[in-house]
């Protein structure tokens, strides 16, 4: 039987193999996500080799920074690889395959703290045995619950300290469930008092725990779609329409795409989502392009609820590691997500099974017009005379949406014609609601961690914290990290008696370039000192800040031990190609030790430095009656903004597009 099956595998390899070989039209730019067929070629290979392999991650193992730089689409194209972590038995496998000669580089057991990301199809199995688990099914008929109106999620149970629990010495997951009996809004009906512990390695229950009997919340009001609204109704706006007559200003060719003076190339990651790499602008007076970043996507996103009730205390999500945002992507609607105007891209993926996914219209990629300004002015102080300039900010929009569980993130990258780069991140979808037995709030005489939103939920208080890694390449590799902090002066010889003015510092070291906002006004640049101005300035590009907020757990709770990376807004690290994780590489049930904040306590050296800049923008959300049923969109982000980069307002000469 099994050299059968060995026969099969090696048949379908040398298929794949002749297909690969002999396309004519083959051609891949080094950061192009893999495709179906090197998907595909990848399981065989793998599963030759290793038959009952779970497929947790694949994507490209990406050559080396030097490699990309000096590639050409005219020259020949590094190999291509793919790191695939796959688990066999009990053992986590990272495993380098080779798609130029096919075959597999390098087979390494991950013998360290933490888990993989979880797949979806052992998420629906863990909540399909506890739908079919007896004690369970006893549970819903003490709380008269019909059974085919019950579905259950699963959650990540994070780390806390040595002990050893049935929680932190095998793979786990607890599992909660929800009646969506008369609402899709299943997440405002939790079923408040049972759990169940799945160890998803061995997919069996391994504890079980009815604590308590609390009310269900009621469905009525809970169900956001249109179509099962009632009335009253607000006022129906007019139509809106955005047309492109002549069609829009962007190309895409394969993941590469231009607009107006930008140049960058669009990638996907099953963990990170949306990587925007290699991105020029086309400086007009130069005559050249100019690079501005090698590489950004978002990193970690660190989720802790702030509930220590027994069914919530665990309740710390990593996003990123735990489920996977690039995993978690759903497809955009036209007209609803994105405007008339937009172009869509899709991306793939990989189930359990090692089988690519096609996930349609994961990026819309469109012309924003929205009434903003991009510059004017209105100059009266000529005589007999007004002079009025105004240009309309158009800029392009790269977007995605990630549904993870109850919050779907809408992650936009934006750039404009002046140079800056704008990340934007979007709240909503729906609240952990936790049942109780409350129906006002002046019943309330404890600590409930969080507010009363309608009669029997409470919508519990947590954290969002976004961490990005961000390489910015300014006019070349070697940059440095400048503080420019804004110091208040005494006056001396002048009729004021204040002043501010800017004192520079460069940070040398890692520990140098971290910084909290909060603790004064400063300015944070990435400059590169070998290139100045005409005015001697060095060229660079600011990072202006938004969404600003730290963590307020101690620093030894367990949960920030993990999320570490979040002590500081800004961290600033020398690139490594193999630190791209902010919470680790393993993050389910890690322990902290191979974060951000371990990696930078190296203090190594940064000035005139290939570096990365570390960012994390946060939101602490106490949830209000608003909220409820559906959270209307919350917004933030940070811009990336030309600073001494060019030599004049680089949009002077910009032309005012035709707006009808």
């Amino acid at each position: 039987m099994t050299e059968t099956k060995t026969s099969q595998n090696v048949s379908l390899l040398l298929l794949f193999i002749l297909l690969y070989c002999f396309n004519p039209t083959h051609q891949l730019h080094p950061l192009d996500p893999l495709t179906p067929s090197e998907l595909d070629r990848v399981r065989t290979i793998v599963t030759t080799s290793k038959p009952n392999s779970s497929f947790h991650y694949v994507g490209l193992d990406e050559p080396d920074k030097a490699t990309i730089l000096s590639w050409a689409p005219t020259g020949p194209s590094p190999p291509r690889r793919a790191f695939v972590v796959t688990r066999i038995g009990h053992v986590t496998h990272e495993i380098v395959v080779d798609l130029t000669n096919n075959f597999i580089v390098s087979d390494r057991i991950h013998g360290g703290q933490g888990y993989p990301l979880l797949t979806f199809d052992e998420q629906v199995a863990a909540s399909g045995l506890v739908l079919k688990y007896p004690p369970f099914e006893a549970a819903m008929r003490r709380r008269h619950v019909r059974i085919e109106e019950v579905t259950c999620g699963s959650f990540t149970v994070g780390w806390y300290g040595q002990r050893s629990t049935v929680l932190t010495s095998s793979r786990v997951v607890k599992v909660m469930c929800y009646c969506f009996g008369g609402t899709v809004n299943l997440y405002m009906r939790p079923i408040e008092g049972v759990t169940a512990t799945v160890d998803l390695d061995e997919m069996a229950i391994i504890e079980f725990r009815d604590r308590l009997l609390v009310a269900i919340p009621k469905a009525d009001g809970t169900d956001y779609r249109e179509s099962v609204q009632k009335p009253p109704f607000g006022p129906r706006l007019k139509p809106i329409s955005v047309v492109q007559p002549e069609g829009p200003s962007f190309t895409i060719d394969g993941h590469s795409i231009k607009w107006a003076t930008w140049d960058f190339h669009l990638g996907f990651d099953m963990r990170a989502g949306t990587i925007i790499s290699l991105a020029s602008i086309y400086d007009i007076e130069k005559q050249k392009s100019r690079r501005v970043l090698y590489k950004a996507s978002l990193s970690e996103l660190f989720v802790p609820y702030m509930d220590l009730t027994e069914e919530w205390y665990y309740r710390t999500f990593f996003d990123v590691g735990e489920y996977g945002v690039g995993l978690s992507a759903v497809a955009l609607e036209p007209l609803r997500d994105c405007p008339k105007n937009a172009k869509f891209m899709d991306a793939f993926v990989v189930g359990q099974d090692g089988k690519p996914i096609n996930y349609s219209n994961t990026f819309c990629i469109f012309e924003r017009y929205a009434g903003d300004i991009q510059w004017r002015h209105t100059e009266a102080g000529i005589p007999n005379r007004v002079v009025r300039e105004v240009r309309s900010e158009v800029s392009l929009v790269v977007r995605m949406v990630a549904a993870v569980g109850n919050y779907d993130y809408i992650i936009d990258w934006e750039f404009k014609q002046s140079g800056s780069i704008v990340a934007k991140v979007g709240l909503t979808g729906l609240l952990e609601v936790r049942g109780t037995n409350y129906t006002h709030k002046d019943q309330i005489k404890e600590e409930v961690y969080g507010t009363l939103l309608a009669e029997n939920s409470i919508g519990s208080r947590h954290d969002h914290f976004l961490t990005y890694h961000l390489d910015l390449d300014v006019d070349g590799v070697a940059n440095s990290f400048v503080k420019n902090k804004l110091e208040k002066s005494k006056a001396v010889g002048s009729p004021r008696k204040s002043y501010w003015k800017v004192v520079s510092r460069t940070a040398k070291t890692e520990s140098e370039a971290m910084i909290n906002f909060g603790s004064g006004a400063t300015e944070l640049l990435v400059i590169n000192p070998s290139k100045k101005t005409k005015m001697g300035n060095h060229v660079g590009y600011r990072l202006i800040p938004g969404s600003v907020a730290g963590p307020l757990l101690s620093n030894d709770d367990y949960p920030q031990i993990r999320g570490a990376f979040t002590e500081y807004n800004v961290w600033v690290t020398p690139y490594n190609k193999s630190e791209k994780w902010a919470g680790g590489s393993y993050v389910d049930q890690s322990h902290g030790d191979d974060t951000l904040a371990i990696w930078s306590k190296r203090n190594r050296k940064i000035e005139n430095k290939d570096i990365v800049v570390w960012y994390t923008l946060g939101f602490h959300h106490a949830p209000c009656q608003e909220d409820f049923p559906l959270m209307p969109t919350l917004s933030g982000g940070f811009e990336l903004r030309p600073t001494n980069f060019f030599e004049s307002n680089p949009v002077l000469k910009i032309k005012q597009p035709d707006v009808n």
